[in-house]
């Protein structure tokens, strides 16, 4: 037996919170039942269930709305629709949930949108910048099918999955970069400070050093004293990037070439190809007709490329045809993602083969960054000590050759 805390919500949307013990989360989810409450958030005693703790600054409180927030929200407002709550009375029992200040202030705004008569799919949308515009399409097509607690569900698992991934290739990607940082500041203080010191004892000495001393000595002068302009330059060329990637020419060049990087461009593509799935198998699950789920996949997929083989899947559609020729034509999906697409065409079960796409490259990225992330820790290992054992030797060989000593 162990102690849960537990929040939960009575028939007339009272919150109730508490301790109570049981064998397991489900035996706290029996027993709430039991009495007549709707089970919101369950946790072990030393984690608090979301309570908004006062913030000692107003400004840390309006955070941007995460999307771990928005899995929240959809999870405590699917559970309370599930209950038999009313819309209303449910987005009212979510504004003292303690999701944050900005994201409590939307919900009130949901809430006088719905009291107003309007559909909660149109309230969503006057906060684009909180609901995106899949989860928005999905609730509009829950609401006029009358099956928006099954596609509270869909969205539930599609967050799940995207957050899931996300923090995956987070994780894994976390020792690399912190050791590249480490690294380069390293390299930093090596060149800037370290180097100059050892420089001095060589400037009025005139006998000629040799060759690999002097480059590193020249090498490290001249970023000390011109390093600004280098950072100037840098900064200058990637704002001059930044400016074009905003044309819609330069962003078409900027992710096609993302694309063919070497080593990174297949990860990436099959990045697009798992988002690409399933976002538009959630919007299918959701109930969202074809033609108005590929306008949205367009609107929310991040490559233009990929975004521009969308659109001609969409007018292939719209004329009778299918989806896998302007995919192929594309160039961007495997042959194994498309000959799944096509099966479900055939078959009718499109939504399913999508999903089964999603998962088959969200598992394929997860393996691909694993096995680049397992090279990258030992190259950047192996690069810093190839370096560092340059600076050495050239600083040997300088003391050296004023000594006269063979080296």
């Amino acid at each position: 037996m162990a102690f849960f805390q537990y929040r939960a919500a009575d028939n007339s949307g009272k919150l109730v919170e508490g301790i109570m013990e049981a064998d397991s989360e489900r035996g706290i989810v029996a027993r709430l039942h039991e009495i007549g409450l709707i089970p919101l958030k369950i946790c072990p005693p030393g984690e608090a269930p979301g309570k908004l703790l006062p913030v000692p600054f107003p400004f840390l409180s309006r955070r941007k709305v995460t999307q771990q927030d928005l899995l929240h929200f959809t999870q405590e407002l699917s559970t309370l629709i599930r209950a038999g709550l009313p819309l209303d009375r449910s987005l009212s029992i979510l504004t003292n949930l303690g999701q944050g200040e900005e994201f409590e202030r939307t919900i009130r705004l949901l809430l006088e949108g719905i009291r107003a008569g309007k559909p909660l799919s149109a309230s969503m949308a006057e906060h684009p910048d909180v609901f995106p515009r899949l989860y928005v399409n999905m609730i509009r097509a829950g609401e006029s099918a009358g099956i928006l607690d099954g596609v509270l569900r869909h969205l539930e698992e599609y967050l799940e999955r995207s957050i899931a991934l996300r923090e995956d290739l987070k994780a894994a990607l976390t020792y690399p970069v912190l050791l590249a940082a480490v690294a380069g500041f390293s390299l930093i203080v090596l060149f800037l400070y370290v180097i100059p010191r050892f420089a001095l004892i060589f400037k009025d000495i005139q006998q000629a050093l040799p060759w690999m001393s002097l480059l590193l000595i020249n090498f490290s002068y001249g970023l000390s004293r011109y390093g600004w302009l280098v950072i100037f330059l840098i900064a200058l060329g990637a704002a001059a990037a930044a400016y074009y990637i905003r044309s819609p020419e330069g962003r078409l060049r900027w992710d096609l070439w993302r694309l063919r990087l070497w080593l990174l461009g297949d990860l990436l593509c099959k990045l697009e190809v798992a988002r690409f799935a399933r976002t538009l198998a959630a919007l299918l699950k959701g109930g969202v007709p074809l033609l108005e789920a590929l306008g949205t996949v367009q609107g929310v997929v991040g490559n233009r490329v990929l975004a521009r083989a969308i659109s001609q899947v969409q007018r292939r559609v719209k004329e009778g045809k299918g989806m896998v020729g302007p995919l192929t034509e594309s160039g961007l999906f495997p042959d194994l993602a498309l000959n799944m697409i096509a099966v479900g065409e055939e078959t009718g079960k499109l939504e399913a083969m999508l999903a089964n796409v999603a998962d088959h490259y969200d598992l394929e990225v997860k393996r691909q960054t694993k096995r680049l992330t397992s090279l990258l820790e030992p190259a950047l290992i192996l690069g810093m000590g190839l370096v560092v054992g340059f600076v050495v030797i050239s600083m040997l060989m300088a003391i050296f050759s004023i000594h006269d000593l063979p080296f």
